[in-house]
């Protein structure tokens, strides 16, 4: 497959999902009550930003070939120890999210270590850290204790607005313009890409492949730590529990956004769609007379069919392709075009 047949297809999937996007819009416009009022848009805003932005760090991640679930379990660790920094060792909150965004980046390269290092699988690597992360955060709180009682300056980084635009939102679109240039603008993303394609490929063409996934890795655990800093600052505590499930969400916002699983092809942008298609299905759900009461239980039956269907629509040219060209193989001595 050519580089140019994946970037029509991408653009091609891009484009489907904004159509999805605006017929979600349309119908719980029609639909629901109140949905397109300005406080629901912030409120669809709001919900959507941890996740929105483990997204945006699980896209270069997959991007590579890998995976990591264990963000959403340093999420809650990292919420438990911003807590722990504020309360107990008397930090200004200030210093307590900067130590907090320092700790997460470490345990995003403690990930990339055992990776890059021991040569283990993502897979395996970040399912194991997904229950240690979670354990430590229990184990620090004994399971009940909370942090709660932060200063109205923090906040207001997760309940106040500016410009008429919900505080964490700002740091959203800055976290995704700084990943959208890492991505499509800088040699990281290419080589993240190249990565994905052939690892080995890439380091024989010379790429620093080791130091590209660590920076990966402690990418996604520096945006765990800044969503658990949001997360607390929406719901005012932090405990042990905060983000259960998140590496989920944010693993299919990438995928439905047209991201590969397995390496190589992907954008930000589309990712930036896949959690506001999520994000606007499970708030309009929830504001149709008829699902209010199951809303969480259709939003995820109907994100998983919108996840089957783009895994599925991914896969179906290339099978169609390879079927094409076993029934009708080329004759002998036919040229060969050039697959670039």
């Amino acid at each position: 497959m050519s580089f140019r047949f994946q970037k029509t297809a991408v653009l091609r999937h891009e484009t489907v999902l904004l159509l999805v996007l605006v017929l979600e819009v349309v119908f719980f416009q029609l639909a629901g009550r109140n949905f397109g009022t300005v406080d629901n848009v912030a409120n669809i805003v709001r919900h959507s930003v941890e996740i929105g932005l483990l997204a945006l760090v699980m896209m270069p991640v997959i991007l590579t070939g890998g995976i990591d679930l264990s963000v959403g379990s340093l999420l809650g660790l990292c919420a438990v120890l911003f807590g722990k920094l504020w309360r107990d060792a008397g930090l200004p909150w200030e210093l307590a999210a900067l130590a907090t965004l320092g700790l997460g980046a470490l345990a995003g390269g403690f990930n990339a270590a055992l990776i890059t290092g021991l040569r283990l699988p993502p897979l395996i690597v970040t399912l194991g850290t997904y229950s240690l992360f979670r354990g430590l955060a229990e184990a620090i709180t004994h399971g009940t204790d909370a942090f709660t009682r932060f200063p109205e300056r923090f906040l207001f980084l997760g309940t106040g607005r500016i410009a008429g635009v919900p505080t964490q939102a700002w740091i959203f679109v800055a976290v995704g313009v700084a990943v959208w240039l890492l991505v499509h603008r800088t040699t990281f993303g290419r080589s993240w890409r190249a990565i994905g394609f052939s690892p080995e490929g890439a380091r024989y063409a010379g790429l620093p492949v080791t130091r590209r996934l660590v920076l990966a890795y402690m990418l996604a655990g520096l945006m765990a730590a800044l969503a658990a800093i949001t997360y607390t600052a929406r719901f005012g505590t932090a405990k042990a529990d905060a983000g259960t499930g998140y590496e989920l969400a944010a693993i299919t916002a990438v995928v439905l956004g047209g991201t590969s699983i397995f390496g190589g092809v992907g954008s930000v942008h589309g990712t930036l769609l896949g959690v506001a298609a999520i994000a606007v299905l499970t708030n309009g759900l929830s504001r149709v007379p008829a699902t209010m009461s199951n809303a969480a239980e259709l939003s995820g039956l109907l994100t998983g069919a919108l996840l089957i269907v783009a895994l599925a629509g991914g896969a179906l040219p290339g099978r169609i392709g390879a079927r094409r060209r076993k029934e009708h193989p080329p004759a002998v001595g036919a040229p060969v075009s050039d697959p670039a």
